[in-house]
Formats: structure tokens, C-alpha cells, sequence
């Protein structure tokens, strides 16, 4: 017993350091990380670069190429698999610099950024009254990092001195906003409003919504067996109605990037990308495979100074334990770093596997995918996903640049489909006649969710469309 109690004690503080570091250099873009290392270098004795071109996997020396001979050679003669592999890059290709024949648009390279309160209040803003939009600011400037609402509707009831049924109202009109169940005054709520709106296109297990409204607890514990009993059901049934939660709802709507849309329409103009991904067709063929450079923004061997670790045998002993504090966190930060390069090659070999008709081919071509799903794929937690694709930037084969988050954004395909709709109506069209045209085009969506995903897109409804084309029938030619 006393030997366990020792190896918990020396053991446990080290995998938690090394997991939340590795965990924090994962969520950082490639800009970031370099600002980090250059920070550790100038700190830390015992780091060093060593100048030079090296792969930052397999610390090969690069003397006439570009990239690693090695790491960068395909696995497999099928085009479906992609290349994938760590690039030792310092600049990368700059928008002034392509050819005026290859430029693309201003807006599709500059920075998207819209804060959540924004984005929802752009959404409902037609489905409110003009009293209460107060009301839905206030709500929406107080979700917490989670979009949920932890302060008590009362309250904001009594501050604006209004009947509490109308704040509920006002709570009710957002949470039925994207992401779905944002507003909601806990995670259970959040997950009976996103249940509310999945069961008008499809079937849902039995008893779900009596397991989130009583069980709730119990089942965020996975304590299966209790619940089943309580519901008088097999625990088969409750493990059934936990997997579908697990895959279809999120009790947390603003984690990871805000969920399934977070597209605005007005980009934010100060500054351009760099990407810290870039996708490219190996030889130009669109027959082979993706050729997927993460990368590295340091072209030199990062690594524990040796001279320092010998000179830590002579260290006085008052500065022994400072030296080899120095010496851990430098051992840990390079380690933690081929950590994260390592996480995010597998997150890009899968993600570009199904992916690959939307990065060929366009917004119509994207897959629905989600975070959890693929963290179940590769065996990681979900949060390691939200970590890996936060504040990431992938340059597509045609130039583009877009966030690596627009990768599980599950409804693009139906938006764009939306788009080329009410793009070729001959007259416009009721969101209820365009619910029945995305149906006979395979898409199972309620009018609703076509209202948030016209909303969405900065399309106009049906009758406000029909007064503008009006109008300019009606106006004078000069």
C-alpha cells in the first residue's frame, strides 16, 4: 500500500502538467504557438533552437527540399487517402503575391469574427417585438462561456419591470436560435429545446425526453442502472437514449465554435489569415490524393540544451531544484509540442478523407459531421476535437481560406441547396413551400429551422422579397 501511495503522489502531478499543456498548445494556431516558443526560448536555458531546416517529426535534417522526403511520403497508391504531415514552414504564400488571374475575393481571405450575442440577435431580430429587444440583449450579453443564461429570469424581469411570462417568451424566441437550445437556464433545458426541434424530421428513442427531464443527472453520471429503474425500462433502453444524446445534442450550445453554424455574413476587415493548414492536389490531378501540410512555424530543431543538462551534475545546491524545474518544463514544452503535432495529423487524415468532395468541389459537398462522432473515431475525448479545430485556418486547393470549424458546420449543404432555391424562384417563395422543395431534394427539415437557415444566409422572407421585386418592377425607367 505504501509503495502505491508514492507512485500516486510522484506520477499523477507529471500526466496532469504534461496533459494540460498539451491540451493548451493544442487550441493555439500556428502564429500562436510560435509566439509561445519564442517566449520559452527567451526565458529558458535550458531550451534551444538550432538554426537550420529540420522536420519538425522525425527531426531529419532538409538541406534541398522543401519538404521531408520521409514524412511526407504517401502511405498508400489510393487517392482517398491523403498525404498528411508536418511542413517546416516559415511564410506562406501571401494574397498580394498570387497572380490576378488566381485572386479571390477580398471577403473570402479576410478574418470572420462575430461576437454570440450578435449572431443570435441577427437571427430573431425580425421575430421580435421592438420592446422586447431590450429584453434579448440583456439575455444575450449575459450568457456565460457555455450560451447558457445563469441569471435568474425573475431578475431580469424586476430590472426592466416587465411580467416574468414575458422574459420567458423572449428566452424562448432565442433558444429555438442557432446554435439551438443557446439562452436555456441549464443543460437540461438546452437539451429538451434541441430534442424539441430533431423530432419534427425524425424519429427519436422512446422515453428520451423523460429521461433528460428526470434523469438528467443520472444519466451526465452514466449511473444507467438507476435511471432504468426508475423509468421501469431494460438499462439497455437508458444506454440507447445516452448514445443518441451523445451523437445529436450538445448541453453545452456555444462550446466549440457556437455548433453547427457559425458562418456571418459580414467579415471582419482588419486583417488577413494565414493559414495554419494548407491543402493542395498532389501533381495538380484531381485524381490523386490531397496533399495536407500542417504547419510548423519554425524551420530549426527545437530541443533541451544538453550543455545545460550536463552542467545541472555541478549545479551549487541552492540552485539544484531551480535548475531542474528550468530543465522539466523545457523536457515537458518539447515533448507536449510533438504531443500536439501528432494529434492534429490524425485529426487531419480523417477529416480530409470525408471531406474530400467539399474541399474539391464546394459548399454543396459538405458531409455532416460532427465533433462527437469523431472524437469516438479516434478514441479521444470531445473537447480534444473543440482544442484541435479552435483557431485554425485551412487555405483550400482553389486558394481559399476558411476556418478548419466550416469542416462540421452540418448544415451548409442544406443552406447552399437554399440558396440556389431562392436564387431561381420565379416567384418567392413561402418558407413552407421551401421546406417541401428541400424534402423532394432529400433534405428533412422543419419551417423553422428554414427560417433560421434563411436567417442565416441574409435571405429575406417570402413577402418582404415579394414588395422589393415589386418595386422595381414599378420603378421608372430613366
Amino acid at each position: 500500500m505504501l509503495i502505491r501511495q508514492v507512485q500516486s503522489v510522484d506520477i499523477r502531478p507529471t500526466t496532469t502538467a504534461h496533459l494540460a499543456q498539451t491540451m493548451s498548445l493544442l487550441e493555439l494556431s500556428a502564429l500562436e504557438l510560435q509566439e509561445k516558443i519564442e517566449a520559452e526560448l527567451s526565458t529558458n536555458p535550458a531550451l534551444e533552437l538550432i538554426e537550420g531546416r529540420f522536420c519538425p517529426t522525425c527531426q531529419r535534417p532538409l538541406i534541398d527540399t522543401l519538404h521531408c522526403p520521409i514524412c511526407s511520403r504517401p502511405k498508400t497508391l489510393s487517392n482517398e487517402e491523403p498525404i498528411v504531415f508536418i511542413s517546416p514552414r516559415e511564410q506562406i504564400t501571401s494574397y498580394a503575391s498570387w497572380e490576378d488571374d488566381q485572386r479571390i475575393s477580398f471577403e473570402e481571405t479576410s478574418v470572420e469574427c462575430e461576437e454570440l450575442p450578435t449572431y443570435v440577435l441577427r437571427q430573431i431580430a425580425s421575430e421580435l417585438e421592438e420592446a422586447d429587444r431590450e429584453i434579448a440583449a440583456h439575455i444575450l450579453t449575459s450568457l456565460d462561456k457555455d450560451g447558457l443564461l445563469r441569471t435568474p429570469l425573475i431578475e431580469i424581469a424586476l430590472y426592466h419591470h416587465v411580467p416574468l411570462s414575458r422574459v420567458e417568451k423572449v428566452q424562448k424566441i432565442i433558444q429555438y436560435a442557432d446554435p439551438l437550445g443557446v439562452g436555456s437556464s441549464d443543460p437540461r433545458q438546452a437539451l429538451l429545446v434541441q430534442l424539441d426541434v430533431l423530432a419534427q424530421t425524425r424519429a427519436i428513442p422512446p422515453l428520451a425526453k423523460r429521461a433528460i427531464e428526470e434523469g438528467w443527472e443520472l444519466l451526465l453520471h452514466h449511473q444507467y442502472a438507476e435511471l432504468a429503474r426508475n423509468l421501469g425500462v431494460a438499462v439497455t433502453k437508458i444506454k440507447e437514449i445516452a448514445t443518441f444524446i451523445g451523437k445529436n445534442l450538445n448541453p453545452y450550445p456555444a462550446r466549440a465554435n457556437w455548433g453547427e453554424i457559425h458562418q456571418p455574413t459580414a467579415p471582419y476587415r482588419e486583417a488577413y489569415y494565414t493559414p495554419d493548414i494548407l491543402i493542395s492536389l498532389l501533381n495538380g490531378d484531381e485524381n490523386a490524393p490531397l496533399v495536407v501540410e500542417i504547419v510548423f512555424p519554425m524551420s530549426g530543431k527545437l530541443r533541451v540544451n544538453p550543455l545545460f543538462r550536463e552542467g545541472l551534475r555541478e549545479a551549487p545546491a541552492e540552485k539544484l531544484e531551480q535548475w531542474q524545474t528550468v530543465l522539466e518544463r523545457a523536457t515537458l514544452l518539447v515533448k507536449c509540442i510533438q504531443q500536439r503535432n501528432h494529434a492534429i495529423v490524425r485529426l487531419m487524415q480523417v477529416l480530409v478523407k470525408r471531406q474530400r468532395d467539399f474541399i474539391l468541389k464546394g459548399d454543396a459537398y459538405l458531409s455532416p459531421l460532427t465533433r462527437a462522432s469523431l472524437a469516438q473515431e479516434l478514441e479521444v475525448h470531445e473537447s480534444t476535437i473543440s482544442r484541435a479545430v479552435s483557431a485554425k485556418t485551412v487555405q483550400l486547393p482553389s486558394g481559399k481560406i476558411i476556418p478548419l470549424a466550416k469542416f462540421f458546420d452540418r448544415s451548409l449543404h442544406i443552406r447552399t441547396e437554399l440558396q440556389a432555391i431562392i436564387a431561381n424562384e420565379s416567384q418567392p417563395l413561402t418558407d413552407m413551400e421551401l421546406v417541401e422543395m428541400l424534402r423532394a431534394r432529400g433534405y428533412q427539415v422543419a419551417r423553422r429551422t428554414v427560417a433560421k437557415y434563411r436567417a442565416m444566409e441574409g435571405i429575406l422572407p417570402a413577402h418582404v422579397r415579394s414588395k422589393m421585386r415589386n418595386q422595381k418592377l414599378t420603378l421608372p425607367i430613366v
